[in-house]
């Protein structure tokens, strides 16, 4: 819609400050009372079928019976209007219903602050700063209680019966339970589907982790459509490699090497942190799995006097560290790491930071989802070198692959 220039130039005729429009009372704010209400007005006219000072009404039975007042908060603040109203008590207003208090996208503000790991009373300030509008902790409350619906039917939605790779990590907050402070676990399952996009299947929140807890996981996602899985690429959570194997037995389990490498170099002065990690390196870089024992022997002689943990850890994991010799280095690099969720953790992290304790477990759960919602609008893309690693995929899983 283009507003005519005429109209514009004779509205800001007496112009003079930036506060003659964003202003207490300035142009804008008038002017969204002015137009609510000729809306108004007019959705009243369709609604007794002729036009205000008309002289159908008394034959019809209903008529105009004055205005209540009503306060709306918007961008421009609190917005004072009249909404007309009918002797019958039949008019029903569309563009600000009854017991309507916000104006249309005031509430998407409140979810984006909140999205952005903001506290209910940063948000509070927030609002009263931008748009000098007061709101209390239950009107944000309300407005992002409403996303637990939205999170319920995520966690319950059909899934792909085939995902070539999924990733599993997790990310610790502080919840208050029974006047107790908890630090639970928030697991996030990030699956890449046949098509190379990314999608996070579902979030689950617990204190202990154990291969019951993840056989409870998979099966939900087994209930949910997922049939088959490539590969599984995890962490050290505890008895999630066994849980995949026992309801997905085909799966190939892989170790994040990015984690093993974390996990490797705690035990590692800072001045042998370079050098250690070039010697790892050069054992999940190697170019067959041959190689890489070999190069895992280099390193045992080279450094197990000092760090002795450091290669006894390697060999307990090693079965898990091997899938990623059967491809060649291109596409491990999509499947050895967990760098597709690290990111995201990273995201949840700064997100999560500013709630240094969460009330409950369903505060978590609405401030993730709003986060993973904004960052699932860059997922519009394949993840990089998707095509050779679907590829590979269609000849080392031939007769798992969908035709």
């Amino acid at each position: 819609m283009t507003i005519r220039r005429e109209l514009i130039d004779e509205l800001l005729k007496d112009y003079e400050t930036p506060q003659d429009i964003l202003g207490e009372g300035g142009l804008l704010k008038e002017l969204t009372k002015a137009v609510i209400e000729r809306c108004l007005e007019t959705e009243l006219d369709i609604h007794l079928g002729y036009p205000k000072h008309g002289r159908k009404g008394s034959a019809l039975g209903n008529t105009r019976n004055g205005s209540s007042p009503k306060t709306l908060k918007g961008e421009q603040g609190h917005v004072d209007i009249e909404v007309p109203r009918d002797r019958q008590s039949t008019f029903e207003p569309q563009l600000v219903k009854k017991g309507q208090t916000r104006l249309e996208g005031f509430d998407d503000k409140i979810l984006a602050l909140y999205a952005r790991g903001m506290t209910t009373r940063d948000i509070q300030a927030q609002l009263q700063e931008l748009y000098r509008v007061e709101v209390s902790p239950t009107l944000i409350s309300n407005v992002t209680e409403a996303v637990m619906d939205e999170v319920r039917q995520r966690q319950s939605r059909p899934l792909e019966s085939i995902y070539p790779i999924v990733y599993v990590d997790c990310l610790v907050v502080n919840v208050r339970e029974i006047q107790r402070v908890l630090n639970k676990a928030l697991y996030l399952v990030l699956a890449v589907d046949l098509n190379g996009q990314k999608d996070l299947l579902g979030m689950w929140i617990a204190q202990t982790e154990g291969a019951k807890f993840w056989l409870s996981v998979l099966t939900e996602l087994q209930n949910r459509g997922v049939k088959d899985i490539f590969i599984a690429c995890v962490d050290g959570l505890n008895g999630l490699p066994e849980a995949i194997e026992a309801v997905y037995p085909q799966t190939r389990v892989q170790w994040c090497m990015v984690h093993l490498m974390r996990n490797s170099l705690r035990y590692v002065s800072y001045k042998h942190m370079n050098e250690v990690a070039t010697d790892l390196k050069a054992i999940y870089s190697a170019s067959t799995e041959t190689e890489a024992e070999f190069n895992l022997e280099l390193f045992a002689e080279k450094w197990d006097a000092l760090y002795p943990s450091i290669s006894k850890s390697w060999r307990a994991h090693w079965t898990r560290v091997i899938p990623l010799f059967a491809f060649p280095e291109n596409i491990r690099r999509v499947i050895y790491t967990t760098n597709a969720i690290e990111s995201v953790n990273m995201t949840l992290r700064k997100v999560t930071r500013n709630h240094r304790i969460f009330p409950s477990d369903e505060t978590v759960y609405k401030v993730v989802y709003l986060a993973m919602r904004n960052i699932a609008k860059k997922w519009t893309m394949p993840i990089r070198d998707w095509k050779p690693a679907l590829n590979r995929f269609a000849v080392e899983f031939a007769e798992r692959f969908p035709r």
